[in-house]
C-alpha cells in the first residue's frame, strides 16, 4: 500500500506529462492552420488580401501585354518598343507645357484643350438633356413625340455632325464642342427617361392622392429614385465624349490631343502617336473611376 501512495506522490517530467486538448474558439474555425499550442497565428487584413487579389492579376495581364508588345516590335522593325517608347515618353514630359507657336505646343497644352472642349461640349449636354429626360419620362405624349427623332438621330456617327457643325458655326473649335455636344446628350437622354419610367406607379398615385405640386413630386420622388440612372447616363456619355474629341481634333485642327496625333502622324513619329494612345487610354479611365467614385458617394447618402 505504501508503495501505491509513493508512486502516486511521484510527479511527471513536463515532457511526458499527459496534455489536455485546448478547445479552438469558434471564431477561428475558419483558419485553415490547425491549433498547435504555443503558435499564433497573424492574419492579414482584409484590405491587404483583396489588394493583392486584385492587383497581382493585373500586374500579371500588364507585363504580359508588355511582352507581347515587345515581341511584335522585334517582327515589325518600324514599330517602336516598349522601352525606346519610354525613354520618348520621359523627354516628352519633361517639357509638357512649352510653346513654340501656335501649332508648336507641348503636350500638356493639348490634353487641357481637348479637356476643356470636352467640359463645355459634356456639360451643355448634361444642362439639356437630364431635365429632357425627365420629360420624356414623366409624360407619355412627349416620350411619344421624341422616339421617331431620337431612334433616326442616336445611330447617326459622331464625325457626320461635323459638317453641320463647320456650317453653322463657321470656326472649327465650336464645331468641335458641337460634335461633343450631339454625341454624348443620347445617353443621358435615355437613361434618364427609362429611370422614371421605371419608378413604380404606386408613387406617383400617392403624389396625386396628396395634391402635390409637379416640383414636389420632382425633388421628393422622381429625382432621388432616378438618380442612379442619372449617373450611369453621365458615366456612358463623358466616355463617349473624350471618345469623340480625338477624332473631331484630327479634323478640326488646332491644338488638341487629337490633332497632335495626326501631326505626329505626319511627322512620322510613331513613338509619340503610341503614347498618345496611353494618355487618351488613362485620361478616360480616370475620368470615368471619378465618375463611379461620384456615383457611389451619392448611393450611400
Amino acid at each position: 500500500m505504501s508503495n501505491v501512495v509513493a508512486l502516486r506522490q511521484l510527479e511527471l517530467p513536463p515532457a511526458i506529462q499527459p496534455q489536455t486538448e485546448t478547445p479552438v474558439r469558434s471564431e477561428f474555425a475558419g483558419i485553415a492552420m490547425p491549433f498547435v499550442t504555443g503558435y499564433r497565428r497573424t492574419v492579414a487584413p482584409e484590405w491587404l488580401t483583396m489588394s493583392l487579389q486584385r492587383g497581382i492579376p493585373m500586374l500579371v495581364g500588364v507585363l504580359l501585354f508588355i511582352g507581347l508588345w515587345a515581341l511584335l516590335s522585334q517582327h515589325t522593325p518600324n514599330l517602336p518598343g516598349p522601352q525606346k517608347t519610354w525613354n520618348s515618353a520621359r523627354e516628352l514630359f519633361a517639357h509638357p507645357f512649352y510653346r513654340n507657336g501656335p501649332n508648336d505646343q507641348g503636350i500638356g497644352w493639348n490634353i487641357l484643350n481637348s479637356l476643356q472642349r470636352v467640359g463645355l461640349g459634356f456639360g451643355m449636354a448634361a444642362l439639356i438633356g437630364i431635365p429632357l429626360g425627365f420629360a420624356l419620362g414623366r409624360f407619355r405624349i412627349l416620350s411619344d413625340m421624341a422616339a421617331p427623332v431620337i431612334g433616326i438621330l442616336r445611330p447617326v456617327s459622331p464625325l457626320a455632325w461635323l459638317p453641320i457643325g463647320l456650317l453653322v458655326f463657321k470656326a472649327a473649335n465650336p464645331a468641335a464642342i458641337w460634335v461633343i455636344f450631339i454625341s454624348s446628350i443620347w445617353p443621358m437622354v435615355l437613361n434618364t427617361a427609362t429611370g422614371v419610367q421605371r419608378i413604380p406607379k404606386d408613387y406617383l398615385n400617392v403624389a396625386r392622392v396628396l395634391n402635390l405640386s409637379e416640383w414636389k413630386v420632382f425633388t421628393k420622388i422622381l429625382f432621388p429614385a432616378v438618380l442612379p440612372h442619372v449617373l450611369t447616363g453621365v458615366r456612358l456619355s463623358i466616355g463617349v465624349a473624350w471618345l469623340v474629341i480625338v477624332a473631331a481634333e484630327m479634323l478640326t485642327g488646332g491644338v488638341g490631343i487629337g490633332f497632335w496625333v495626326w501631326d505626329e502622324w505626319n511627322n512620322l513619329n510613331v513613338e509619340h502617336i503610341i503614347i498618345a494612345i496611353f494618355v487618351v487610354g488613362i485620361i478616360g479611365l480616370a475620368l470615368e473611376q471619378a465618375l463611379l467614385l461620384l456615383a457611389s458617394r451619392f448611393r450611400q447618402e
